[in-house]
This record gives C-alpha cells, sequence and structure tokens, in this order.
C-alpha cells in the first residue's frame, strides 16, 4: 500500500514525449492534462493532510480539544483564531484541495473510463469521499455555499442549510452505498485507502453513515435512528484492518504532515496539554507512553492551556506519532465500536450492549497504538473506567473515553466533544472567548459574498464562535 502514493502522485507531473516540433513551447513541468484516477489520489491526499496537519494556520483542533499546548505563540490556545486567518485557510483547503479536485476527477471520469461498470464504482467512491469533505466542513461552520459551490463563474453562491444539506447527503450515501458492485473494477492503486476495492469501501461507507447518523442523534433522532440501523445491518467495521488510514510514506513529498510540520522544519512549539496528561495519568492509561514522551523529570507532564509552556520542561507528542511514515488515521475500527455503544445508549437496534461496544472500543484503541491485551483488560478493571463503576451518564463515560482515543485526530475530536459535552474543558489563561463551537465564516466571504454570508450567519444564530451548530443541541 506504501508504494501507491509514490507510483501515483508522480503521474502527475509527467508529460508524454512527441515528435512535433511545437512542443519546444510546453513547458514540461506543467502538464496539459491528469487523468482522472490521478486528480483522485491527489484530492485523498490533500484531504488527509488538512485533518492529520499540526500547521497552526489551519489545524488548531488539538489545542482546542487541549491535547496540545503551545510553547511560544499562545493565540490559538487561547481562542484566537483571527490573527492567522484559520478559518479562511481551512475552508479554502477544504474546497479547493479536496473538494475541488474530486470534481475535477468526476469531470473527467467519462472520457476516461470507458467501461462503464468500473466508472460507476469509480464515482461512488469519489461520491463519499466528497460526502466525507461536506461533513467536516458542514461541522465545522454550519451553513455552507453546497448547491452553488464548486462553480469557478459563480462568486457569490449562496448558503445552504446545514441540517438540511447533511440529510441529503446521506441519501446520497446511500445511493453510493447501493451501487457499488464488488465484480466490477474501479480505481485500482490509484486509490491510497483500500486500492480500490469496492468491498472495502462499502465498509467504509457504512461506516461513514453511522458516524453521521450518531452526530445528528440530537438533532433527527428518527433519522438518526434508521440510518444507524440500516448501516450496521449494511456492515461496518469489523476489525482494525478495516480502518482508513492514509500510507505516508518516507519520501517526500508524501510525508507524514506532522513530521513536516514539526521536526523537518525544527519546530519547537508544542507539548503536552496538561489536561489530557492529567485524565490519562489518573486512570494509568496504558497509551500513555504511545502518545507523549517523558519529560526532564522522567515523569508525564503538560503545559497549562492558554499559558506560555517551554519546549524543555514538558511531554512532547510520542517518536511515533512524527515518523514520516506515521499514517493519517480518518476512520478507524475503535471510533466505529464508540459509535455503536452509544447507538446502544440511544436504544437504537444494533446488536449487543453499550458496555460490549465500550468495553471492545477501549480494548481496539490500545491494541491500535501498541499496547497489549493484558494492558486493555487492566485498564477496563479499574473502576474509574469500567462502564458499570465509571463516574456520570453513558454521555460522559462514553465521551471521555473516546476523547482520549481520538489522540492526534483533533477536529473528531471536537465533534464528539461539542456533541456529548464530555470531558468538561475549562476555558484556558485569557481566552478571548467561550469555548469555540464552530469556526466563524472567511474574511474573504464578508468583503465578496456578504449578502449570502449575512444570510446564513442570521440563519444560524450569529456568526460568533460560540453559535451552537445544528447537530449540538445540548
Amino acid at each position: 500500500m506504501k508504494k501507491i502514493i509514490t507510483a501515483i502522485l508522480p503521474v502527475l507531473f509527467l508529460v508524454a514525449c512527441t515528435k512535433d516540433l511545437s512542443s519546444v513551447n510546453v513547458d514540461p513541468k506543467k502538464p496539459t492534462s491528469v487523468s482522472s484516477s490521478s486528480l483522485f489520489t491527489m484530492a485523498q491526499h490533500g484531504l488527509v493532510d488538512i485533518l492529520t496537519s499540526a500547521n497552526v494556520n489551519r489545524n488548531v483542533f488539538r489545542l482546542i480539544e487541549q491535547q496540545w499546548q503551545e510553547t511560544t505563540y499562545l493565540d490559538e490556545s487561547q481562542y484566537d483564531f483571527v490573527t492567522r486567518n484559520i478559518a479562511d485557510n481551512l475552508w479554502n483547503a477544504f474546497y479547493r484541495e479536496a473538494l475541488n479536485n474530486f470534481e475535477a476527477s468526476r469531470k473527467i471520469m467519462p472520457s476516461d473510463v470507458p467501461d462503464e461498470n468500473q466508472r460507476k464504482n469509480q464515482i461512488a467512491i469519489l461520491d463519499i469521499m466528497e460526502i466525507y469533505s461536506w461533513y467536516y466542513l458542514l461541522t465545522t461552520y454550519g451553513n455552507i455555499p453546497f448547491k452553488e459551490a464548486l462553480n469557478i463563474d459563480n462568486t457569490f453562491p449562496k448558503y445552504d442549510d446545514a441540517l438540511s444539506t447533511y440529510k441529503e447527503l446521506l441519501r446520497r450515501l446511500d445511493v453510493d452505498i447501493t451501487t457499488l458492485n464488488p465484480a466490477a473494477a474501479s480505481f485500482g492503486n490509484a486509490d491510497a485507502f483500500y486500492a480500490g476495492d469496492p468491498t472495502k469501501w462499502k465498509r467504509f461507507a457504512n461506516s461513514l453513515k453511522l458516524k453521521m447518523a450518531i452526530t445528528i442523534a440530537d438533532a433527527d433522532p428518527a433519522i438518526a435512528k434508521a440510518a444507524a440501523e440500516s448501516a450496521v445491518a449494511g456492515g461496518v467495521f469489523n476489525s482494525n484492518d478495516d480502518s482508513a488510514k492514509f500510507p505516508y510514506v518516507s519520501a517526500t513529498p508524501n510525508t507524514n504532515p506532522v513530521w513536516i510540520d514539526l521536526i523537518q522544519s525544527g519546530r519547537q512549539d508544542f507539548v503536552a496539554a496538561s489536561t489530557i496528561i492529567k485524565i490519562m495519568s489518573d486512570v494509568k492509561d496504558p497509551r500513555l507512553a504511545y502518545y507523549f514522551t517523558k519529560d526532564n523529570k522522567g515523569g508525564y507532564s503538560g503545559g497549562s492551556p492558554g499559558v506560555n509552556s517551554p519546549f524543555s520542561n514538558f511531554s512532547h507528542t510520542a517518536v511515533k506519532t512524527t515518523n514520516t511514515n506515521f499514517p493519517g488515521n480518518i476512520l478507524d475500527y475503535a471510533e466505529v465500536q464508540f459509535l455503536m455503544a452509544e447507538a446502544a445508549a440511544r436504544t437504537f437496534n444494533v446488536g449487543n450492549t453499550t458496555e460490549f461496544y465500550y468495553n471492545g472500543a477501549i480494548r481496539t484503541s490500545i491494541l491500535d497504538w501498541g499496547g497489549s491485551a493484558a494492558e486493555a483488560n487492566a485498564y477496563l478493571l479499574q473502576p474509574e473506567v469500567a462502564f458499570a463503576t465509571a463516574e456520570g451518564t453513558w454521555k460522559q463515560k462514553i465521551g471521555t473515553q473516546k476523547w482520549l482515543s481520538l489522540y492526534n485526530r483533533g477536529i473528531d475530536a471536537w465533534i464528539s466533544h461539542r456533541q456529548l459535552d464530555f470531558p468538561v474543558l475549562a476555558l484556558p489563561a485569557d481566552a478571548v472567548s467561550g469555548f469555540p463551537t464552530r469556526f466563524t465564516y472567511p474574511v474573504n466571504e464578508q468583503n465578496v459574498n456578504n449578502v449570502n454570508r449575512s444570510a446564513a450567519a442570521a440563519a444560524i444564530g450569529g456568526d460568533v464562535v460560540e453559535t451552537k451548530l445544528f447537530f449540538d443541541k445540548f
């Protein structure tokens, strides 16, 4: 799998040789055309980079969720997202680096893939990736341009209602799941996750459907229940082998973005946050050694949120997560089991009990990070962790443990935290706002498309970071 990205991405930069003398006027570094499969690979790569990056100019979710703390520049830890135009940067990244390239691939595909059955599979897989991308835009901003988006000729796209758009995406996902044909080919090695295997993509799509269903369980319980039960019946992830992990490699430019942002660039901008260190230390979490390094005193410690935290004084993100080839995880088996636990807690028919899936999710996460079955079992025997005796409601139990399992996946931890409200995070020192439950609309939208932006802001309750979005009801 690791050979896929190395082999495919250079295609984007190759131009065929020709005897036509006019070719002397062609810049060989700027190809006149690319294949739909190459664009699809590039879009996958771009999407995972967005979610995985530690670049403080757009991915600040590890800081919001108090997994990391900044050492010197404290703006983002203190909820200042304006100085670096983070809302603009993230918005542009999703629209330009992911969705635009997926759409470009879709447009080329009819002339690029003559076999109808293969083309149907490819369009279904591509659409699943688009739905996945839209999911993050909707849960980050609320109402967004959707129907009129991705049209270069329309500089004033209208904003669509977030919940209505979300439901439309669920309907599209159902069509894609039905369309996928295991007997036909698809992208092959141009697909970095599953090498074009329609059966694996169907399992991913059902798992994404479960994720989307649970996300809106407080906003529309009936649709959430139907979608979750349908997804489970259709077949979701059932082992760590099913997890969707992007195979970064040791050769640039296809390396782990965290390595690029921290190691290659020689940055010492982040340490562990005291919040996650304390929660993990209090329950002797065996993943602590896989998440963080020891500090200069031989233990684990983190900087206080919003406070200057010298790099040499605290634990750092673990060497494992900064390796060149550490994979980009976009959806895994542990998360799916936590979603099943939540579905069971909501009395959805998903086949087993909340405790069963809760235990399975924790075991899966520990094993996936490199821990042992014995460590997982010992961890689950602790009264503070065991489902029957852990403190609080099912939301607190699942919310806290799910948040721990989503380390290094800050944006997913942020979505889960806003929905379940656990663990409780104290405001950082000198916070410039309350806890951010969304990002504001980009400044560029205010300057260029303000009539539509203003209408969208009014519809959701105000263009401020404290406005709760459609799925965040409590």
